[in-house]
């Protein structure tokens, strides 16, 4: 069963030409951006890939619920960092899948709160909610 949000406060817009060899583009006009595959899938590497924005826009997105997490636990976030690797490989059923990696650094606490407050980030989260069941996703205290 889908997720459907009640209360829709933005919607972002963007369309692709070509693909992942080409462009893509905001129709604000604040994203246009050369998309071509990376170097490790054939391509030029000349672009970005949707790989590397899929990366930005879940690491930024999982940094605010870190930053929604702290502020309820009371938790001082101040300096952290959260980086996210995504993977793209060959499915076993002939397709292609991602995988995620997501690693924070937080300064200010120990590794056993830093855990916690990621737990709490993964539930929080609009990417972590949008991916659960259908890519792998871990979290890392670097």
């Amino acid at each position: 069963m889908a997720i459907q949000p009640i209360d829709v406060k933005y919607t972002a817009v963007a369309t692709a030409e070509n693909g992942r060899d080409g462009r893509v583009a905001s129709d604000d006009g604040q994203l246009d951006v050369v998309v071509n595959p990376p170097k490790a899938m054939g391509g030029s590497g000349a672009g970005t890939n949707p790989e590397q924005l899929f990366a930005a826009g879940y690491s930024a997105c999982f940094q605010g619920a870190l930053g929604v997490v702290a502020r309820k636990e009371g938790a001082d976030i101040s300096g952290s960092t959260v980086t996210a690797e995504v993977g793209i490989g060959s499915t076993p059923e002939g397709g292609f899948g991602l995988t995620v990696a997501l690693k924070a650094q937080i300064p200010n606490v120990d590794a056993a709160t830093a855990k916690d407050l990621l737990e709490k980030a993964h539930q929080v989260c609009p990417y972590s909610n949008a991916t659960r069941g259908n890519i792998e996703v871990t979290l890392q205290v670097a």
